[in-house]
């Protein structure tokens, strides 16, 4: 385990740029947005005033989909311009959306826990929930449908789709006491752009899982308390890279694709694998 970088307050959506051999970032708490190049190792500040930007990944053309706390939307970046793409639920405004992933279809699938919104102002502006929950959605560009896919869980976090996207795999990382199921990773079977028999697919300790990611062997990928753990498509752990930081979220990337970058409290950590993500060939 490499650390690439260190000095943010709090590093959380990370996602690999084939473009330019780049990770991007968040931190959060400072309202910037990082980048860590690997051509030169040299970390650099992409954007401030970003307005609290957390979990990203790539739409189908290559482009930057991300979550704004601030704006309480879900937002595109290409090229330094930034334009919404969605922000409220049957007239009324997201929470703080979180982390995003994007469908063989183009669909964009996202959390949107009450983080953003929390008295503190910490990850974002102070504010009220206004439709009464947090769930998960499904939002089609190409007829502007949204549907709230996932409405049973407390404070839906980092998700991820297997490869062929008939699973959709969710961390809630909210208290529900009483609950076995409480701070999981959950599973959904994906059936026509709805999510179904929802069942607890593992419990991650010490911790809980915040953000995740499958690989191309369907492995999940999960952040906890003091590792990375890894889990196989039945929900047992096979493996935990220690992490001598809290870790908040992970993704794939590098020139062949097997470097997983972690984000981690105050740092950017890279560790080899022998692995890609799930949807390294449309993201090559």
């Amino acid at each position: 385990m490499e650390q690439l970088y260190t000095g943010a307050v709090w590093a959380e959506g990370p996602v690999w740029l084939p473009r330019t051999g780049r990770v991007r970032w968040s931190d959060i708490p400072n309202d910037r947005i990082l980048e860590w190049s690997a051509d030169t190792g040299e970390t650099t500040v992409y954007g401030t005033a970003v307005e609290y930007t957390n979990g990203r990944t790539l739409d189908l053309d290559g482009h930057v989909v991300q979550c704004s706390h601030g704006r309480r939307r879900v937002e595109r970046d290409v090229d330094g311009v930034v334009t919404p793409i969605v922000d409220s639920f049957e007239g009324r405004r997201f929470n703080s959306p979180n982390d995003v992933v994007v469908a063989a279809d183009g669909s964009i699938w996202f959390t949107d826990p009450p983080y953003g919104i929390h008295e503190s102002g910490r990850e974002g502006h102070p504010g009220e929930q206004e439709y009464g929950g947090c769930y998960v959605f499904r939002y089609d560009e190409s007829t502007g449908e949204l549907t709230a896919v996932v409405t049973d869980m407390v404070h839906p976090n980092g998700l991820a789709f297997s490869p062929d996207e008939s699973v959709l795999y969710v961390a809630d990382t909210g208290a529900r006491p009483g609950d076995p199921g409480d701070r999981s990773i959950r599973a959904y079977d994906v059936v026509g752009g709805r999510c179904e028999n929802g069942r607890v697919f593992a419990t991650v300790r010490p911790g809980a899982s915040d953000g995740l990611r499958v690989d191309e062997e369907g492995r999940v990928w999960s952040s906890s308390g003091d590792s990375v753990q890894v889990f196989t498509p039945d929900g047992v752990r096979v493996a935990r890279v220690p992490v001598q930081e809290l870790v908040s979220n992970v993704c794939f990337g590098g020139a062949d694709g097997t470097d997983l970058f972690v984000t981690a409290s105050t740092s950017l950590y890279r560790i080899r694998t022998t692995t890609r993500s799930a949807t390294h060939q449309r993201t090559a």
